[in-house]
């Protein structure tokens, strides 16, 4: 079949330019070899295609069948590589990508959609969750994750860190004085299902506390984290750029002042056999580049 297709080709081109030189000078292919691949294409039909002279050729029958086929072929193959190549000029594909769903406040979600804009081609797919997705399971080309992962099976890039500080509402907080990290235990406390039930905080002087407590209500979302700690039901570790309004408004305030919440890092990961020149790795390149600008 493979030998047919390319001897379709052949006939199609000389039929267009009207001469075995024509077609020979067009394929960078001598006259000889044209003559040859529609010789064993007549041979392969057991009809004669085309009538030759000296000076043009002309289409038998037969010839004019196979030339509207064989033309239809040789288009669609050609633009079948023109899109093709077209790609490589302005990139095109889908990409599925899966992340946090807090993240829809956070520049990250602002440099993507940034991406989008500027690659249009670009079909984007993205799953906001803040239970952790099944990137190989699930086909996802990139997910955002929160910490470093330890699947071998992932690469792995850090891409900032993500501040976060220790609130509670004004009512739980104001009257209350804490002297040390460790009576904060027997606080009211929010915890988060995919997180441990404990905070390391540091003071200015670089001394660490692991404060461990028991929660009082779980969630597994980190939105409704910041929303439960300003309705009053216990402290919280939240992600400064979700709650730096209600700090600033004093909805929310610090139980202990001058005690920083560990950060955590915030990671792009994706499929190790993800190819090197794709898409995950422009949005990747994209991505370290917005979070690189001053």
């Amino acid at each position: 079949m493979i030998n047919e297709l390319r001897a379709m080709a052949i006939f199609a081109k000389t039929v267009e330019t009207g001469s075995f030189r024509g077609a020979a000078k067009l394929l960078d292919l001598s006259p000889s070899v044209i003559s040859h691949h529609i010789s064993l294409l007549e041979e392969r039909l057991g009809v004669a295609l085309l009538y030759r002279s000296t000076r043009k050729l002309s289409l038998t029958h037969e010839g004019e069948e196979l030339f509207a086929s064989a033309s239809k072929i040789v288009e669609a193959a050609e633009s079948g590589l023109d899109a093709i190549a077209g790609r490589s000029r302005e990139p095109a594909g889908a990409l599925s990508l899966t992340m946090p769903a807090f993240f829809t406040r956070n520049a990250l979600t602002a440099d993507i959609a940034a991406f989008a804009r500027r690659y249009p081609r670009i079909a984007l797919s993205i799953n906001f969750s803040d239970v952790k997705q099944d990137i190989i399971g699930a086909g996802f080309d990139l997910a955002i994750r929160i910490g470093q992962p330890d699947d071998s099976a992932l690469k792995c890039r850090r891409l900032f860190a993500m501040e976060r500080v220790l609130v509670g509402a004004s009512a739980l907080v104001q009257g209350r004085t804490v002297k040390q990290p460790e009576e904060l235990s027997s606080w009211d406390w929010l915890g988060v299902k995919m997180t441990k039930n404990s905070k390391l905080l540091t003071n200015s002087k670089g001394k660490q506390v692991l404060v461990a407590y028991e929660p009082r209500v779980v969630v597994d979302s980190i939105d409704a984290l910041g929303q439960l700690a300003v309705a009053g039901l216990g402290l919280a570790a939240a992600p400064v750029f979700l709650v730096q309004q209600e700090l600033a408004d004093g909805r929310l305030l610090e139980p202990l002042p001058g005690w920083q919440v560990e950060a955590l890092d915030v990671y792009a990961v994706w499929p190790a056999n993800a190819p090197k020149a794709g898409l995950t790795a422009r949005l990747l390149r994209f991505l370290a580049e917005r979070q690189s600008a001053p």
